[in-house]
């Protein structure tokens, strides 16, 4: 029969064995996509800024247990459609490995866990709880992007009002300096942490708070512009109070604690003037009595069954596309930079610095001279990247935000124009300059990146080649070339001297590099 009426306890069976069956289909992803997940949770352990991932898995879970009623007498229809969208996500999830774009892969991942409750409990089920189920992608690390922004923001907001306050002020990039002493806006003072917490629990506030769209979405612009905002004004305030204290106080921890405190006390004040529109709390459950225990048609069982394998069929191929193209793509090959040779004579090392970049296939590090000229070179190529050794990072750095010694000061992108020679074309070369100090001497940084024979105008860029590249089993060969030129007040002296040596050792560099791609 189609609908009859049950024991208690073989309700309760049917309902155990239905639990098990939905937890193994949403514990599916978390099997095949491991190492994907895995990666969320390194960058909760190693990074402050992203450590709040660990709370969002449980407090998805309980948004979701607050529907437990509604969700109890909601009918379950497979969404076919869903599968689309699945298939837009893996196939995202498959770009996003074959160019290493870490973020991109971690969003698809979580993504799959709101489409599969869509394609195999259907629309129903999914509109009850399509907040919680969205909530998830918090979960993800981003916000790397926005650091350089909030850090000119950060910069340009504490020096107007050093300058309004009527402190002269001298600035040299995010480094300022004042009468008393010496300060800059580095990556942990970007505010960053406070905008993504402030973000963060200003969804979460006005989920829980106001019924209509538009209070959310005003109260979540509110969430986003206030910590910008606020901690241009901490840090005003550390400076000043470092300021009248002959540098004794906001110098050390305390620096820290007040930003919390001050972030804290925006966080209460944003909160309690929302209060004043809260809305009145709406009954989520349709019913509070206990339903009627059925058994569904052997037909709709099937239906769920046959959604709940398709979706599983569905995720299981994407890892074995990605592992199908990676094994035509490897190149057993060692790269060989030992081939390049410079116009240039060899002189001993210089420089006490040395850029951090993580591991690659092969590395040339060298320090020349000419005509009294100085520079140091270094070039690192990557072949079969993967995480942790892989060309386009946000991992791969002139120098550290915590360095001691190195402090950067100016950073700026340019292009270069190098003159063909006979039959080739004049190059623009996309350069990325950096300026570092110690105080006592600087140095002038021009970097490029070469990936499959072209030179990338920007990191986004650049994925593109990779990805297209590995695609089309072209192979994923990609270098860094790093030149550092010392200099004393005029930056002017060492650009002279990198184009120097782009003029005379460009077309060798680029010569060592196009052999080593072909070679397999």
């Amino acid at each position: 029969m189609d609908t009859a009426n049950i024991s208690s306890k073989h309700w309760s069976a049917i309902q155990v064995y239905k639990t098990l069956a939905v937890v193994a289909v949403l514990l599916f992803p978390f099997i095949l996509y491991f190492s994907t997940a895995y990666s969320l949770v390194e960058i909760w352990n190693s990074s402050e800024t992203f450590a709040h991932g660990y709370i969002i898995l449980p407090i998805s879970l309980w948004l979701i247990w607050r529907k437990r009623a509604a969700l109890s007498v909601a009918t379950v229809t497979p969404f076919w459609p869903g599968l689309v969208l699945m298939v837009m996500a893996g196939g995202a999830w498959i770009l996003a490995d074959l160019g290493d774009v870490q973020v991109i892969r971690q969003y698809s991942f979580v993504a799959f866990i709101p489409l599969l409750v869509l394609t195999v409990f259907g629309l129903e089920v999914f509109q009850l709880i399509i907040f919680p189920l969205f909530f998830l992608l918090f979960a993800v690390p981003f916000g790397d992007v926005l650091l350089q922004p909030l850090i000119n923001f950060t910069a340009d907001f504490t020096v107007s009002a050093l300058q309004i306050t009527g402190i002269p002020v001298l600035r040299n990039g995010s480094t300022f300096v004042i009468p008393s002493g010496t300060w800059s806006v580095v990556d942990a003072c970007s505010g960053l942490r406070y905008l993504i917490s402030s973000v963060t629990l200003g969804c979460l506030y006005a989920y829980l708070s106001y019924n209509h769209w538009k209070k959310r979405v005003l109260f979540v612009i509110a969430a986003t512009i206030m910590p910008i905002l606020a901690n241009g004004m901490r840090a005003y305030m550390i400076v000043m109070i470092g300021h009248l204290s002959s540098m004794r106080l906001a110098v050390g921890v305390d620096h820290l604690i007040y930003g919390w405190l001050f972030f804290g006390l925006v966080i209460y004040v944003l909160f309690w003037v929302g209060n004043f529109w809260r809305d009145p709390v709406v009954q989520d459950d349709p019913s509070t009595s206990t339903p009627v225990a059925t058994v569904l048609p052997f037909s709709a069982q099937a239906k769920w069954i046959h959604a709940a394998i398709a979706t599983l069929i569905c995720l299981s191929i994407f890892p074995a596309l990605v592992h199908k193209i990676d094994q035509a793509n490897f190149n057993p090959q060692v790269p060989n930079l030992a081939s390049f040779e410079s116009t240039w004579a060899s002189t001993p090392a210089f420089l006490d610095w040395h850029p951090l970049y993580q591991p690659a296939a092969s590395e040339l590090n060298t320090s020349l001279t000419k005509e009294g000229m100085r520079i140091q070179l270094a070039i690192k190529y990557y072949r079969n990247q993967v995480h942790g050794s892989s060309l386009i990072s946000s991992a791969n750095t002139m120098t550290e935000d915590n360095e001691t010694h190195w402090n950067k000061t100016v950073q700026s992108d340019h292009v270069e124009l190098l003159a063909g020679t006979g039959n080739d074309a004049a190059i623009n070369l996309p350069i990325h300059e950096t300026q570092l100090t110690d105080h006592q001497s600087q140095i002038m940084i021009w970097s490029f990146n070469w990936i499959n024979g072209q030179f990338p105008s920007s990191q986004i860029n650049g994925k593109i080649i990779q990805t297209l590249g590995k695609l089309t089993l072209q192979g994923d060969d990609g270098a860094a070339v790093i030149l550092a030129v010392p200099f004393t007040d005029n930056p002017e002296q060492a650009r002279h001297t990198l184009r120097q040596f782009l003029s005379t050792d460009f077309e060798r560099i680029q010569s060592t590099l196009n052999v080593n791609r072909t070679q397999k």
